[in-house]
């Protein structure tokens, strides 16, 4: 089965060019949402709302845990941590992954540092990131970040297949936020 994940994200990149999916804007309100999410290979609830009456939020939307472009992603997000916890953010990843495999993937590759939640249906459409392609699983979001200031707004979009800028983009533009609230 591991296999076949590497299999999807090898796909994704070779067939899917970066910008063919649509996003929210920067400046529109986030919808809200509560979803079960996992931390450090437990269980909890995660809203949104309440969320964000700690400081800003980062929702990454990655298409599918232990593929590999997910996989380092999460990595990278993880070791970052600390310096998007500084700037008063909490990071989350969003995907159509169960509970279970998230579970495991917020031990194994996000390294316990910062949450992962179900993104369903509902939740892809309203933030805009389905991956719609032929021959690729149904339920799938575009690897999109969003930067969610308290206020609701969002303020940064990034929305590329490549993992690689997701994690610099959206602590800069944390980093921003809380430069504005000093």
């Amino acid at each position: 089965m591991r296999k076949h994940f590497f299999a999807v994200a090898a796909l994704l990149a070779l067939v899917i060019p970066p910008g063919v999916h649509a996003e929210l804007p920067v400046g529109t309100k986030a919808p809200i949402f509560a979803t079960w999410g996992a931390l450090a290979g437990k269980a909890f609830r995660f809203n949104l709302k309440d969320a964000l009456r700690k400081g800003p939020v980062v929702l990454y939307f990655y298409p599918k845990a232990f593929t590999q472009g997910c996989t380092l992603e999460a990595h990278a997000f993880a070791e970052a941590h600390d310096k998007f916890a500084e700037a008063g953010a909490m990071v989350v990843g969003m995907s159509a992954d169960d509970i279970a495999t998230l579970k495991r993937f917020s031990t194994e590759e996000c390294r316990d540092k910062f949450a992962v939640a179900v993104a369903d249906p509902e939740i892809i459409r309203g933030y805009d990131v389905a991956l719609k392609r032929e021959g690729l699983p149904a339920g799938l979001s575009n690897r999109t970040s969003y930067v969610i200031a308290p206020n609701g707004r969002i303020t940064f979009v990034h929305s590329d297949l490549d993992y690689r800028d997701h994690v610099s983009l959206t602590l800069a533009a944390v980093q921003k936020i809380s430069d504005k609230a000093r």
